[in-house]
């Protein structure tokens, strides 16, 4: 079964974020990530509970493999980059 990462992302430092993006895309997609939006435009038709700010989501081909990436060797450096540039909100959530 599918999962994806869902990431809510305020962005404080633009330029340190295009180097978090440029080195965590790769990453993902060595563990099946695929992304699905990458902080286009929104509609919030309700926002009761959360107002996003921009949303990234990331299909990947089990819940397992989002768990790997989000915590394998290789993106934790580049995971400090995102916390030093950005506020987030992030959770995996399993497809259908």
């Amino acid at each position: 079964m599918p999962a994806y990462v869902i990431v809510d992302t305020k962005i404080e430092d633009p330029i340190a974020y295009e180097d978090y993006k440029a080195q965590a895309r790769p990453i993902a997609e060595s563990y099946g990530g695929v992304y699905r939006a990458r902080g286009g435009d929104m509609d919030v038709i309700e926002s009761d509970l959360w107002t996003p700010h921009r949303l990234v989501i990331v299909e990947f081909p089990s819940m397992e493999k989002a768990q790997a990436f989000l915590s394998s060797p290789e993106y934790a450096p580049v995971a400090k980059i995102r916390h030093a540039a950005a506020k987030c909100s992030l959770t995996i959530t399993d497809g259908i």
